[in-house]
């Protein structure tokens, strides 16, 4: 008689987009020689956070479509035409008019991934998979049986045990002032929680899309848009709302730049460094990998054939010269006059379906340089956080073109304004409510600004080793903090001189940078204290990988990890 097969648990924590591809790369691994639990806090799967009303409201868009999103069951055009015509209606869709280069509201992005996790989970059922889903399920704990390999998930009504744990936590805005400080919000989300009738100046900290979605959703609560018989959006603020103001505070004062048409929808590209060369570079390089190589590799040398006038024009800068150089323009320009030539130009480059290439060559850089980013000396990774990112984070926001009407709308009615603040500013909360703002102006000038109401909106914030929630991983020291090394042991001993508290040095006198989150391998398996990877728990959180992840780009995102996962579980190399 055949013994029955030892099938595997697999546990996946979170059933949002990260959830989904890891689900979806199970179900499509060929192989059913295991089951799968999926523990989710909300009560339904596939929308997560950012597409659901913890969120979004109707308002919101994404800033993907339909061909930058990577394949699931079905496209969104194909899902587009079962959607309920009310569902339709509500969102303002024509099917008969719709493209697959058209961004989609959030709200109903959401429906089309919950749609999606249903028809995998008919995939894994018409496949002989068990899958079992724990809604409403908070996990509270994970902890680790190292001698049985084996590991243990607890909630709060019950605790089992697991051969690999997949943590897909997704978003966390921890609560720092709000609900103790009147009128402070450490986050825009959910949403609904800024339905509030002002009638004064709104502090918005930050300018990224998280503070976009937080202008949109104000302002429709203390006013309406209008458009006139030429299509032109105009704003008018409520008759009860005369001093209603929103006032963004941005490092640099600029806005981010405008949604344009992407020559490859997914942020890939031939010609960059494969697995291979950066490995063979790390090994002639004290096995650091060089920021200026990524750089010369993966962006300057692409435009060689692709764009030669651009490539003249950048081949022999530095990467603060090459960032000097692209933001001299923004700095220039006042920041919505930028806004509207850029939006002229996107429009152009949508209609002509031709790139803005530069823009989406910065956009695969930063998708590319990801995932290595843990082999960057602690001095790139220092160059990284203060020179590149700030103009990466700029320009491939890609700001939908929706909002991107509604921002100079608010801003020609006299309701939206940005101010530079630097990187110096501070955010004090006050007793009695709301916050001061102090900053340097631009004739460097100290501000020290009263508002009643206070927006976090810098996003999703890179949390540290001690928020990492799953505190027995934490005392079993099973996670370990993310650092990354100096290469140059005096630099790191100056820094740690300068009284930099992120420094530390080891017992072989080498010096390291501490960065945010937790420390994990190629494969996103958590290390522990000696630095050893566990075969068992990984873990695709955004939140605690910040420190070797320092970018991420959605959905792209979580199709790459999860592979790499799957991969690491069949023991694929």
């Amino acid at each position: 008689m055949k013994m029955m097969e030892n099938k595997k648990r697999i546990a996946i924590l979170g059933g949002g987009p990260s959830g989904l591809f890891m689900y979806k790369r199970l179900v499509e691994s060929g192989s059913t020689n295991f089951e799968i639990d999926i523990y989710e806090r909300k009560s339904t799967l596939g929308a997560g956070m950012p597409y659901s009303r913890e969120g979004a409201n109707d308002e919101h868009v994404t800033n993907v479509s339909d061909n930058e999103t990577p394949g699931i069951a079905t496209s969104i055009s194909e899902w587009i035409l079962t959607v309920p015509l009310d569902l339709l209606e509500r969102f303002e869709i024509d099917p008969d008019k719709f493209t697959e280069y058209k961004v989609v509201p959030r709200l109903l992005f959401g429906y089309y991934l919950a749609d999606q996790f249903k028809l995998l989970q008919q995939k894994g059922d018409e496949a002989g998979i068990t899958t079992r889903i724990h809604y409403q399920s908070n996990v509270v704990d994970i902890s680790y049986n190292e001698q049985d390999n084996e590991v243990w998930v607890e909630t709060i009504t019950e605790k089992d045990k697991f051969d690999h744990v997949v943590i897909c936590t997704g978003h966390n805005w921890p609560l720092r002032y709000e609900g103790k400080v009147k009128g402070y919000y450490d986050a825009p989300y959910p949403p609904s929680k800024l339905l509030l009738k002002l009638n004064h100046p709104v502090a918005i900290k930050g300018s990224s899309l998280t503070a976009i979605d937080a202008i949109r959703t104000l302002a429709r609560e203390n006013g309406s848009f209008k458009k006139d018989e030429n299509g032109n959006i105009s704003f008018q603020s409520h008759v009860e709302s005369p001093d209603f103001k929103m006032i963004m505070h941005s490092r640099s004062g600029m806005l981010p730049a405008v949604r344009f048409h992407l020559e490859d929808s997914h942020l890939n590209n031939n010609s960059l460094l494969t697995e291979k060369e950066i490995e063979l570079h790390r090994r002639e390089n004290d096995g650091f990998l060089s920021l200026d190589f990524v750089f010369q590799k993966d962006f300057k040398e692409i435009f060689r054939d692709k764009d030669p006038d651009f490539y003249n024009r950048i081949k022999d800068l530095s990467i603060e010269d090459f960032v000097l150089e692209m933001m001299e323009l923004r700095e220039r320009l006042e920041p919505f006059q930028l806004l509207k030539a850029e939006y002229i130009q996107a429009e152009k480059s949508i209609k002509r379906q031709e790139s803005v290439y530069w823009k989406e060559m910065l956009a695969v850089l930063s998708f590319a340089m990801n995932h290595p980013a843990k082999y960057l000396s602690a001095e790139d990774i220092q160059r990284l956080q203060k020179v590149l990112m700030p103009l990466i984070s700029i320009v491939i926001a890609f700001v939908p073109q929706k909002s991107c009407i509604e921002l100079l709308a608010l801003h020609y009615a006299g309701v939206l304004d940005i101010i530079p603040v630097g990187a110096e500013s501070t955010v004090e909360p006050q007793n009695g409510g709301g916050i001061r703002y102090n900053f340097l102006d631009q004739h460097n000038n100290p501000q020290s600004v009263f508002y009643e109401t206070f927006i976090d909106c810098v996003g999703q914030p890179h949390l540290s080793y001690a928020d990492f929630p799953f505190k027995s991983l934490l005392s079993q020291k099973a996670v370990s903090p993310a650092k990354i090394k100096f290469k140059s042991s005096e630099r790191g001993h100056l820094a740690f001189l300068e009284g930099n508290g992120s420094v530390e040095s080891d017992s072989t006198g080498s010096y390291f940078l501490n960065v945010s989150g937790i420390a994990i391998n190629d494969n996103f398996q958590i290390i522990d204290q000696y630095g050893a990877y566990n075969e068992n728990i990984f873990i695709m959180a955004v939140p605690y990988i910040g420190g070797y992840n320092p970018d991420y780009s959605g959905l792209d995102f979580c199709e790459a990890v999860s592979l790499r996962i799957i991969n690491s579980i069949q023991g694929i190399n």
